[in-house]
């Protein structure tokens, strides 16, 4: 930051993650793609059955690599890599542990648990079997999330997307080889997908550790780094106190959104269909504003470590600005190719012109839900966490649900998709306040 303007350092740190965020959506979307198309329905819907078990486990480790990434960028701002190896090997272990108890809980009682989400009988066989093979290998997969989230608390964006890359890539050959048989493998069904998802992981992962040593990675899985494999309880509390609530704010935007998606299915199949198109085209809408959002979380611990803690006013204003631009621009370009975009998912002219309007309705609140996002990625990197991740949640809980239940009943269907934008600016409202009159007065210092 101190040698090359602030907003090449954000497009530089931005880029590849931006990248990275692309490549998981395309490597899940593709999956099913697979299993819909290549065995049926059922295979899709067995998949979607196990999602919210799936979700909520990766929703703590998600939130465990933000807290992990905002206390290895204060110290590696601070000049103190060892510091840095220390939280990253007391939250590898951490995540192993965790990983490993659900391995042993999930794997005996996957059917049970599966029967509890209500998994209907006739896909309880196929669901079980690709659940049970993901909940076996989630301590792998927790070490394969932490790393690629960790090593951008050390501005390192480009391994984690080279590691993605391969990752997606082997899963896009290996699933469709399984599912046929290709090359004298075994068919494996709707396991194919879990297989191939394990089988990706375990690859890049090796690949990773051995390209981390290569290039002498602070967080490089050498002797040194193994020494601090161990859980260090005062380094714990400084990840969970960030951690915890970004993955609590995770599952309460998960339980919203089957809210109002039980709201939109009271109109129909047609208006679920729209739904889910809107939603794939916000999703790729919102990927800058989220990697902005934990850009400025990173660069702005790196700072606060470094104990330039001036830069923070001008990391906030270049994120808002990046955010204009990059989120501002593609809310232009979905509004000019709305009537196309639609199209790509879905065939029937009366629902393209439904799912353009509700995109119509909302899709503009993006850049609004971006600035709200990057005031709160901000505030993070101090650990402040607590107040900006309430905000998020009584918005979302508090207002958009019910806003949408309200609406829905006065004007119908659009009035759901009313709800986001009065959610998101009611959000950045809030967390603009925080910011100005409360955040910005306090003394920041570094957690560790």
């Amino acid at each position: 930051m101190a040698t090359r303007p602030l907003w090449k350092t954000f497009l530089v740190f931005l880029a590849p993650m931006l990248l990275s965020n692309i490549l998981q959506s395309l490597s899940g979307t593709l999956n099913n793609v697979f299993l819909g198309q290549m065995i049926g329905v059922g295979a899709l819907a067995a998949v979607s059955g196990f999602f919210p078990v799936m979700f909520f486990f990766i929703a703590f480790t998600i939130g465990l690599g933000a807290g992990a990434s905002v206390l290895i960028g204060q110290a590696w701002g601070a000049r103190e890599p060892d510091k840095a190896r220390a939280v990253a090997g007391t939250t590898l272990t951490v995540g192993v542990l965790f990983g490993l108890g659900v391995a042993l809980f999930g794997g005996a009682f996957t059917e049970p648990m599966l029967r509890m989400l209500g998994t209907p009988h006739d896909i309880l066989a196929d669901a079980t079997s690709y659940a049970r093979i993901i909940l076996i290998a989630m301590p792998g997969l927790f070490i394969f999330l932490l790393s690629t989230a960790m090593l951008r608390g050390v501005g390192d964006t480009v391994t984690p997307l080279y590691t993605l890359m391969i990752s997606t890539l082997m899963g896009l050959f290996i699933t469709p080889a399984l599912i046929r048989g290709w090359f004298g493998l075994p068919q494996m069904g709707v396991a194919s997908g879990a297989c191939a998802t394990v089988i990706s992981f375990v690859v890049a992962t090796t690949w990773l550790a051995f390209h981390l040593r290569r290039k002498k990675s602070p967080l490089a899985p050498d002797g040194d780094f193994v020494r601090h494999l161990r859980v260090r309880p005062a380094l714990l509390k400084a990840v969970l106190k960030v951690g915890v609530p970004t993955g609590v704010q995770m599952i309460v935007v998960s339980l919203a959104e089957l809210a109002l998606l039980s709201f939109v299915n009271t109109y129909g199949s047609d208006a679920t269909a729209a739904y889910g198109a809107v939603n794939q085209v916000v999703a790729y809408v919102q990927f800058p504003a989220i990697s902005i959002a934990i850009t400025a979380s990173i660069l702005g611990a790196q700072a606060i470590g470094a104990g330039r803690t001036d830069r923070l006013g001008a990391i906030t204003r270049t994120a808002l600005m990046m955010n204009l631009v990059l989120t501002g621009a593609l809310v232009v370009l979905g509004y000019l190719f709305s009537r196309p975009l639609m199209g790509f998912f879905i065939t029937s002219e009366p629902v393209i012109e439904v799912a353009q309007t509700l995109l119509h309705i909302m899709l503009w609140s993006t850049v609004i839900f971006g600035m709200g996002s990057a005031l709160s990625g901000i505030m993070r990197a101090s650990g402040s966490v607590l107040v900006p991740t309430s905000i998020s949640i009584f918005c979302i809980a508090l207002i958009e649900v019910p806003v949408a239940w309200w609406m829905s009943h006065r004007i119908g269907l659009n009035g759901i998709w009313v709800a986001y934008p009065v959610a998101f600016t009611a959000m950045l409202t809030m967390q603009a306040c925080y910011y100005r009159f409360v955040w910005r007065k306090k003394t920041i210092r570094r957690l560790i």
